[in-house]
This record gives C-alpha cells, sequence and structure tokens, in this order.
C-alpha cells in the first residue's frame, strides 16, 4: 500500500470532499481522484461513497482512515524529534578520551554544554588512544579526544578525522632530594643512570625515542597508566619520569620537582571521527565546547 495514497486519502476524509482536500493539498481535484482510484484498487474495495454533498468512508474507510490517522501522527513525531536534534534541543553523542584529559578538560566541557545544548545526553568513556580508535571504527563512540606524540604510530587513525587542539608540554618529573633536581643546565642524558617509570604504551614510546637521542637507553623500573601512583613512586624513590602538563595539572605534585629541559618532544591532543560525524549537529556541538575550552586554557596559560 501507497503511503502517499493513504495520506491524501486521510486529507480528503478529514475535509468531507475530494475538492476540499484538493486544495489543502494544492493539487488539482483529478489528481486526488486518480490517487485515490489507485488506493482503492490497491485494497481491492471500495473505501468512498460520493454524493453531490461531498464523501462518506465506507466500513473499509472508516478502519482505514483510521490506521492513516495512526500514521500520520507517527510521522509528525517522527519529524518533530528530527527537528529537535537538528536544532540541539535533543541528541546523544557517545564520547571518549584518556584519563588526565577526562579529568581537566571534560567537565568544564560539560558545564559549556549545559547552557548551550542543554538537553545534549554526552555518554563518555575513558580509553587510552589506541583503544579509542578501535571504538570509533566499531561505532562504539562519535568522537574522541586523543594525543599523540611524533614518534606515535597513527596506524589506522589515518583513515579518521583528526583535528589538533592543543599542545601538551612534557616535563621531567624528580624526587625533590634529587642530585640534579635544581641544576639550571639539566638535560635527559644527565638522568641515564636512573632508573625509569614508563606510562601508556604511547608515552612509553616517546621516553624511549627521546632518551634514545639524548645517547642511553632508559632502564625501566616501574610500567604504570595511573599518574597517582607515578607520582607516589617518585616521591618515595621509585624512580624518575617525563610527564605531560595536563596529567600533573589533573595530580598535582606539590612534594617533587617539576623541570622543563631542552629536546622533550611535546605532545598533541586533538580530536578524532569518522569521516562527516561532525555534520551532525549533535557531534559538532560538542566539537565546538571542546575547541573553545582548549582555546581558553591556552590563552590563560599565555597569560600566566
Amino acid at each position: 500500500m501507497d503511503p502517499r495514497r493513504l495520506l491524501i486519502f486521510r486529507t480528503v476524509v478529514r475535509n468531507g470532499s475530494i475538492g476540499a482536500g484538493a486544495r489543502e493539498l494544492g493539487w488539482t481535484q483529478p489528481a486526488v481522484s486518480q490517487h485515490l482510484a489507485a488506493l482503492e484498487k490497491e485494497v481491492g474495495t471500495q473505501l468512498l461513497l460520493r454524493s453531490s454533498s461531498g464523501i462518506t468512508p465506507t466500513e473499509a474507510g472508516s478502519r482505514l482512515a483510521a490506521h492513516a490517522e495512526a500514521i500520520a501522527a507517527q510521522l509528525h513525531a517522527a519529524e518533530e524529534e528530527l527537528a529537535d536534534i537538528t536544532a540541539l534541543r535533543r541528541g546523544t553523542v557517545k564520547f571518549g578520551t584518556f584519563p588526565s584529559a577526562a579529568a581537566m578538560l571534560l567537565p568544564p566541557v560539560l558545564n559549556r554544554l549545559s547552557e548551550t545544548a542543554p538537553d545534549l545526553d554526552v555518554t563518555f568513556s575513558e580509553l587510552e588512544p589506541p583503544d579509542a580508535v578501535v571504538a570509533l571504527r566499531e561505532g562504539e563512540l562519535d568522537l574522541a579526544l586523543v594525543f599523540r606524540y611524533p614518534c606515535s604510530d597513527i596506524g589506522d587513525e589515518g583513515t579518521l578525522e583528526w583535528t589538533p587542539l592543543m599542545e601538551d608540554r612534557v616535563m621531567v618529573v624528580l624526587p625533590r632530594d634529587h642530585p640534579r633536581a635544581e641544576d639550571p643546565d639539566l638535560v635527559l642524558g644527565d638522568l641515564a643512570e636512573d632508573p625509569w617509570i614508563a606510562g601508556c604504551e604511547r608515552c612509553r614510546a616517546n621516553l624511549i625515542s627521546s632518551a634514545r637521542r639524548a645517547g642511553f637507553s632508559p632502564r625501566v623500573r616501574h610500567s604504570t597508566d595511573d599518574t597517582t601512583v607515578v607520582l607516589q613512586l617518585i616521591m618515595h624513590g621509585g624512580g624518575v619520569a617525563l610527564m605531560p602538563e595536563t596529567a600533573l595539572d589533573a595530580a598535582p605534585a606539590a612534594d617533587l620537582v617539576v623541570r622543563a629541559i631542552p629536546d622533550l618532544d611535546n605532545r598533541m591532543i586533538g580530536l578524532l571521527n569518522r569521516r562527516g560525524a561532525l555534520a551532525i549537529p549533535a557531534v559538532g556541538a560538542l566539537r565546538d565546547a571542546l575547541v573553545a575550552e582548549t582555546t581558553e586554557r591556552l590563552a590563560t596559560a599565555v597569560m600566566i
């Protein structure tokens, strides 16, 4: 059964005549009559009784008119729901990011969205970049905030859309009683004999790459993705580490020495999404909030 003819039939029944129905539709009366005849042929029975005063539905026509009303109501509800999503009155975005960004960037971004798109529903998953890439490809995420180092093997990321947002400085973190803690000329090679604490896969690769350029291979004593554990290990003599500023902001190292030293590669934080996803209003709204937050964060850092 042609749904368009069903809606034409509904309009005619509601208006009580073919002519009135045609005027509401903006069609000619013969065109409407042709569609009604075709509909009656489809259902195999007469639907309307015609007279000089208008039309009267047969029993079959009354039953069909009731179904047509229900279908029209469902279509209207669909139109309203899509309009809500398009106008950002509603919508869901599945978002993923790594722990320090979740701590430092996600809360203020959600606060921004509570003002600009209060009915937007953002669901969050904590994922390191390689896992976020897999989740994007499998449709489990719409948008991911990830980081890259110059030495990172981006692999599958290459066919996703990448939007760089901010550079995240990498610092060396030492215990306060380290013999080189206050050395103004400290370079990475000065720490060649120290035990090291390595982080996630990409952070570990950056440590090894940086150390190689400095002429040594780091002796990794501990490996952990947990920033708090890294800081506690350093504080209690467990080693030294390279850590990005965002991670240090998320877990301040009050009793440690944090130093910027030459020749360290910083990491870049940015967004990944499947191609075309940013055209979806809800996804674009989250992207815009993340851009605004990182821009504001960078401006504040420059002023300080």
